[in-house]
């Protein structure tokens, strides 16, 4: 094979991933000079920003001007249990707000208070209203803007497009292997720079809210460009994803119909949640010590309702209801705004809410409860990153994002997703900008590497006979599903490891039909490297921590333990390219961040209100 002839293109930065995150990077690598290129699997905006449609987590203060970033770095360090990291955690809570008023300057449309200020709406794990917000459209409208702005900034956008693998030149990147989906012709990138966008890994669950391009990818190019990922055990199961009819089975309820009012109910009519309010959540997060003990005694009139405890939390309560036998008819649970709201604000302050039943599930959620049930949503961990500039410990490699690790810990709070990806994408781009500003010249591209990647991707189409690929990926969604849920154990764990094992022999001699132009086989086929890095990450992490900390709960170690608070999960590659899973000690926090994170609220209202 002779590489030269492969289609190349040169950029100084890469962006992979045309999300929220992807596309706010390569807005900052254009704004700086860079010649920067983005490449998409799908198209440009179709990612899941559009799922977070409650609203991006940022303490404007314009409902509650108590509100400020002290604050809100308080709550997502709690709501992260504490594994956060630090920095991450402080830089995202400073700069959200003024993000998201750069993001009004390009556009935005928010919906506003009656002073015209940007709304705010209530979310689960924040103490004051701070999700800005448009409807049930929020990450919609991000995406909108991003996008319209982006296509002005003299950045290449390269669609339909997948990632293969990055090609190094000794511990930094130079360039990436890709391909077409149209055409299934390769194609060479070469790069200074590389920022991964990618998402997530929820295709290696049965039940998930995610689409199709949420395989992995980042997570698995960079564990095999030799970088490190981090705190893989803590997946997010959002707590209310639609249950019935099967077809639209893990499709994301936002948080929104609780913020708005929404209450989630059992069969018998209890609301249920009351009963689950962790004590010392209650105690800690409550203004006064009469406010706590209204909310353990089940006081209906309670400030902030329990349906917005942590995601975890709710998850789990819905979960264990189902499984004593108060579920559903078609196995989750109830959620009900139709009598709690008149149908005119359902319809205004939930318009995809009641499309998306009307139309998907034939209900009317102006009229009738719906039934929601926990779904593979989000992953906290990723690949470690360093928390001012994004980048892996390859050189020139950056992560940002849902694929990056680090802002949420152990469990993250709705949406700061969207405030996460306007801030690390931004610090991502501008690390990758510094990067490139010193480098001089650009690595050279490593033919052997780029053909090696290029003959493992045809020897799938080369076969006489193996495995169907969509097969062996609903094998992984059982394994994973039925070994590595809400709730995990050292025996399934291990289970779960001995049949991906089992399943990787099977990947490694799949088979698709021999035309490579729209081939959904063997795109499905190249998907499954990445998937099973992604399922084998999670489940060595989820071994090792033997605690329940955020979402990751262990019934044989159902506590929080202090020692682990210590550590977090590192996965590495070792040299002859097996994994390995390991604890690393923590920095201790700056003395000043762990002032705030453990304050009462009302001494940083006194002092920052």
């Amino acid at each position: 094979m002779d590489i030269k002839e492969i289609q190349t293109i040169e950029h100084d930065v890469l962006v992979v991933g045309a999300g929220g995150a992807g596309i706010r990077a390569a807005i900052e690598c254009a704004k700086n000079g860079l010649n920067t290129g983005m490449i998409s699997k799908s198209l440009l905006g179709k990612a899941h920003t559009v799922m977070a449609e409650g609203g991006v987590a940022a303490a404007l203060g314009n409902v509650d001007p108590r509100d400020n970033w002290k604050i809100h770095f308080r709550d997502t360090m709690r709501g992260g249990k504490f594994l956060n990291q630090w920095r991450m955690a402080e830089l995202h809570a400073q700069m959200a707000p003024d993000c998201v008023r750069e993001l009004e300057t390009w556009g935005a449309v928010f919906d506003r208070t009656p002073n015209g200020l940007i709304s705010q709406r209530n979310f689960g794990g924040h103490r004051y209203p701070r999700l800005a917000h448009v409807g049930d459209r929020t990450g919609l409208e991000m995406i909108r803007t991003l996008q319209d702005f982006c296509i002005h900034q003299g950045i290449a956008t390269h669609m339909e497009c997948t990632a293969l693998d990055i090609i190094t030149d000794g511990n930094a990147v130079s360039g990436l292997v890709a391909y077409w989906r149209e055409t299934g012709r390769f194609v060479i990138f070469k790069a200074k720079a590389i920022i991964l966008a990618t998402g997530g890994g929820g295709r290696a669950w049965a039940i998930t809210s995610n689409s199709w391009e949420y395989s992995g990818d980042g997570l698995g190019m960079a564990f095999r460009a030799g970088a490190e990922l981090m705190d893989l055990e803590f997946t997010q199961f959002h707590p209310t994803g639609m249950v019935w009819p099967p077809s639209v089975k893990g499709i994301l309820v936002t948080e929104g119909v609780r913020g708005d009012g929404g209450i989630l109910l059992n069969n018998k009519n209890e609301r249920f949640m009351f009963k689950y309010i962790p004590e010392k959540f209650a105690s800690e997060t409550a203004d006064t010590e009469e406010e706590a003990q209204r909310w353990l005694d089940g006081d209906k009139n309670a400030r902030r309702p329990p349906e917005l405890l942590t995601r975890d939390v709710v998850a789990r309560a819905i979960t264990q209801e189902v499984k004593e036998g108060r579920g559903s008819k078609n196995g989750g649970v109830y959620l009900d705004i139709s009598s709690r709201r008149p149908a005119d604000f359902i319809k205004k302050k939930l318009p995809s809410m009641y499309h998306q039943f009307k139309e998907l599930a034939e209900i009317d959620i102006t009229k009738e409860p719906m039934e929601v049930g926990p779904t593979l949503h989000y992953f906290m961990g990723g690949i470690r990153v360093n928390s001012d500039t994004q980048e892996t410990n390859v050189k020139g490699l950056f992560a940002c994002g849902e694929c990056g690790a680090g802002m949420h810990g152990a469990n993250r709070l709705g949406g700061n997703s969207l405030s996460d990806l306007l801030v690390f994408g931004k610090l991502a781009g501008l690390g990758a900008f510094e990067y490139v500003k010193a480098k001089q010249g650009p690595h050279k591209i490593n033919e052997s590497q780029a053909t090696a990647f290029i003959r493992r991707a045809t020897d799938i189409l080369n076969r006489e006979s193996g495995p169907n690929p969509f097969l062996v990926h609903e094998d992984l969604q059982s394994v994973m599903q039925n070994y590595v849920g809400i709730v995990r154990t050292k025996e399934e764990l291990e289970k779960a490891l001995q049949e991906l094992s089992r399943v990787k022999v099977q990947a490694a001699t799949v088979k698709a039909h021999a035309a490579p132009q729209y081939n959904p086989g063997w795109n499905e086929a190249l998907d499954l490297a990445n998937l099973l890095i992604t399922a084998e990450a999670v489940t060595r992490s989820a071994l090792i921590r033997e605690e329940s900390r955020g979402a990751h709960t262990r019934i044989d170690f159902f506590e929080e333990r202090e020692e682990w608070l210590q550590y977090n999960i590192v996965i590495r590659r070792t040299a002859n390219g097996q994994m390995e899973a390991q604890k690393v000690k923590r920095e201790a926090p700056p003395e000043e961040l762990a002032k705030i994170a453990y304050a009462k609220i009302e001494d940083l209202e006194a002092k920052h209100g």
